[in-house]
């Protein structure tokens, strides 16, 4: 049986990456911060509606089709 060892790399600048460093997934500070500004910017989005019906109440809300986002033409 073979051991083999997966190679991470950071999601941002894609470095090898110490899968027990204190930034982990990322290989420093300054790439976890700009990915948390990614995030913060609209860079980053979940594509999939929510369909989960306890989500939808907590937000008070109904599905919509993807792509839909209540506005009329």
């Amino acid at each position: 049986m073979s051991t083999r060892s997966k190679i991470l790399r950071c999601p941002t600048c894609k470095a090898i990456v110490d899968g027990k460093g204190e930034n982990f997934p990322f290989c420093s500070d300054r790439c976890r911060v700009i990915d948390l500004g990614k995030w913060a910017s609209g860079g980053y989005r979940i594509s999939s509606p929510i369909l989960d019906p306890d989500v939808l109440e907590g937000l008070g809300g109904q599905p919509r089709p993807h792509g839909e986002n209540g506005e009329e033409d």
